[in-house]
């Protein structure tokens, strides 16, 4: 598997996280990968035999770019051969503005939408090797297509005081940091992601129990609940089985069997 990265350019960094590209070959028999939820939204590029979202009814084609949205829960995509993807990790309140689409929480979405007009130059990058082209290709569109008001806003002071304390601010706490009162800040928040900023602050603090256990699946459970501001350690389970569909000790389980095989799967859109 190929994995690289690029950070945003500064004048993305409220909207955008950053931008990545994975890559890898799943051979000829249909394969399915898993995508568990976390506290970004995802505009997904795919190449090569590219992938389809798999529903009870089977699979669904997806569009170049689609949108990944704040999930409620695991996904699953099914891919065969080489596929290949370029992703922009944004950040749930500023992407749908960024895009100029309605907001949804409709997780999986197909998008029409001018990006569409990179995926040829995009695919020639990727086909000569060129991957870090590619995603300064990706940035470059970015940068040029926004245009939006200078200086900090209500839901950008606000996400930045959810993303550093990693989703652990009660609601009160986090209009105060946006110096907004409360049903101003749930008001404003709900129209820009489609979410609620209690929504948004769970995922990140599930992100953050996810990606500890993925990295260290022998750590305290109790250590880890108390670390992350949950109650204790039965609300970390209830939390971290709505989002995974795994309780935090199976969860753990996975990742030891994963490290012991010294692989990883191929989660596009985890620990990326």
């Amino acid at each position: 598997m190929q994995h690289q990265a690029l950070d945003a350019p500064a004048a993305l960094r409220d909207a955008i996280e950053g931008f990545w590209y994975i890559g890898q070959d799943f051979g000829a028999a249909p394969a399915s990968f898993e995508v568990t939820p976390d506290g970004y939204a995802e505009i997904i590029f795919q190449f090569g035999s590219g992938c389809s979202l798999a529903t009870a009814d089977g699979p669904q084609d997806l569009t170049s770019p689609f949108l990944v949205g704040l999930l409620q829960q695991p996904v699953r995509f099914q891919a065969q051969h080489r596929l290949e993807i370029i992703g922009v990790k944004c950040y749930p309140w500023a992407v749908f503005e960024l895009l100029g689409l309605p907001p949804g929480n409709d997780g999986v979405r197909r998008v029409e939408h001018p990006l569409a007009r990179l995926q040829a130059p995009l695919a020639q990058l990727l086909a000569a090797g060129e991957v870090a082209a590619a995603l300064a290709l990706v940035a470059q569109y970015f940068e040029q297509a926004r245009a939006r008001p200078a200086g900090p806003r209500l839901l950008d002071k606000a996400g930045e005081a959810m993303l550093a304390a990693h989703g652990r601010l009660p609601v009160r706490e986090v209009a105060a940091a946006a110096h907004a009162t409360v049903r101003t800040l749930e008001r404003r928040f709900k129209q820009a992601a489609g979410h609620t900023v209690k929504d948004v602050s769970g995922l990140m603090r599930f992100e953050q129990a996810r990606n500890q256990l993925m990295q260290h699946p022998t750590a305290s459970l109790a250590a880890l609940a108390q670390e992350l501001g949950y109650a204790d350690q039965a609300h970390l389970g209830r939390e971290f089985k709505r989002y995974c569909g795994l309780t935090p000790a199976a969860f753990a389980r996975k990742a030891r069997l994963w490290q012991q095989a010294e692989r990883r799967d191929f989660v596009a859109f985890v620990l990326s």
